[in-house]
């Protein structure tokens, strides 16, 4: 005895296989079987209206409010022209900041290299108290 009342067929054109349990697309509201409900899966034509993504800007890194039925890339690019906090000058900071006080080195290092003994900040040539005639301290620094 069939039951031919129960049940709905896939929307799916390649399918149409008879589902006791059909599931409906919230989306396109269209009925389909379990294995193509997905959206990607019976290429749904509505799905833009459900996919609620939030792009983020590229420079910035600053997630971009989008309206329904507007373009992403549009009011991202909007906000790459107008609002964006981006500083092409801030990505390029000097990475060589910490100068040499010995009179006449023109050094600059990375890190802060200090003289334990008066306070200094050296370059490497010079950070040994000995090498830049340190007047920290009254004792002698090295017995060499």
């Amino acid at each position: 005895m069939e039951l031919p009342w129960l049940g709905e067929h896939c929307s799916e054109r390649s399918c149409k296989q008879l589902d006791f349990l059909p599931l409906k697309c919230d989306a396109c509201g269209e009925v389909f079987c379990k294995d193509h409900i997905r959206y990607d899966d019976h290429k749904c034509s509505s799905a833009y209206k459900k996919n609620v993504q939030v792009p983020v800007c590229p420079l910035c890194n600053t997630p971009i409010p989008v309206q329904k039925g507007e373009i992403p890339d549009i009011v991202v690019g909007a906000h790459i022209d107008k609002d964006c906090k981006y500083n092409p000058a801030q990505q390029k900071q000097k990475i060589f900041t910490n100068k040499c006080t010995k009179p006449g080195c023109k050094r600059k290092e990375m890190m802060k290299v200090v003289c334990e003994q008066c306070g200094s900040s050296f370059c490497i040539k010079h950070r040994h108290p000995l090498d830049h005639d340190c007047r920290g301290s009254s004792q002698p620094i090295s017995k060499a």
